[in-house]
């Protein structure tokens, strides 16, 4: 079985998180959409060959992929931005990426992690919008505030907003990458890239830990535990995702991750 069937076939059902934010993607990769009354914002797409996926998704619960209006990326990895081409042809929504990882979707950096994939990035793309430290995206009644957190690539934008089920407001963030796999030694040497990423990782982090945040987000199921908490949804618990503690803790793990790895380097 090839790497692509078996990733296709990791199907999972779309859940509402809470209020107007939901769960639309595969086990192997993260998507959020927000309904923002005004349109829709996607926060990655997962891969291009999963895209079928994410769409009868949002489909099954009552989203239309036309009206995404924003594609916010994380980061420049085949995994989070494979399908944001074929979504821009077939939609014509704007795509939002960190400035730094620019050149990681046109191409002219070869740092997709599609060979690691035993895959090929063959879906370039130009953003329509570079992001900064700081920036914000608005869309109806949702802001989405961008932190940079370079480290898994130097150009990785964490994102938080509120969402809202009428009653209740929570703050959600979705880490821009809290992988380690992009700073082994291994990884840094074969692409001649710097180990001060290292240190870039342990600050985002650092800096992560200082946000308030009520919905833990990640991207992909096993960072947030997303399994264990849509089995809780489908049994009644609207409140199953928030948890204001989980995300300093992941924080405070994803440092002590790297400096384990770094030991056993040694």
């Amino acid at each position: 079985m090839s790497s692509v069937t078996k990733l296709c076939k990791e199907l999972f059902d779309p859940i509402k998180i809470f209020g107007n934010l939901y769960f639309v993607g595969t086990k192997p990769a993260s998507v959020h959409v927000i309904d923002t009354g005004d349109g829709l914002i996607m926060l990655d797409t997962g891969y291009q060959h999963s895209l079928y996926i994410v769409m009868d998704n949002m489909y099954r619960m009552g989203l239309s992929p036309h009206d995404v209006k924003y594609i916010l990326l994380t980061h420049g990895h085949i995994d989070h931005f494979g399908a944001a081409k074929a979504l821009k042809e077939l939609i014509g929504a704007k795509i939002v990426l960190g400035k730094e990882d620019k050149d990681y979707a046109n191409g002219k950096l070869d740092l997709s992690y599609a060979k690691e994939l035993d895959m090929e990035f063959n879906e370039t793309f130009e953003p329509d919008i570079l992001l900064s430290d700081g920036d914000e995206i608005s869309l109806g009644n949702t802001t989405v505030h961008a932190v940079a957190t370079p480290g898994h690539t130097p150009g990785a934008m964490s994102y938080f907003f509120n969402v809202s089920d009428g009653k209740d407001t929570y703050r959600a963030g979705l880490h821009g990458g809290m992988g380690i796999n992009t700073l082994c030694k291994e990884f840094l040497d074969k692409y001649c890239l710097p180990y001060s990423l290292r240190d870039d990782f342990v600050k985002s982090m650092l800096r992560l830990n200082e946000e308030k945040v009520d919905i833990f987000l990640g991207n992909h199921m096993q960072h947030n535990n997303t399994e264990e908490k849509a089995e809780k949804v489908k049994n009644g618990d609207v409140y199953a995702f928030v948890n204001p503690d989980e995300w300093k803790k992941y924080n405070i793990w994803c440092i002590e991750n790297l400096n384990n790895m770094i030991k056993e380097e040694l």
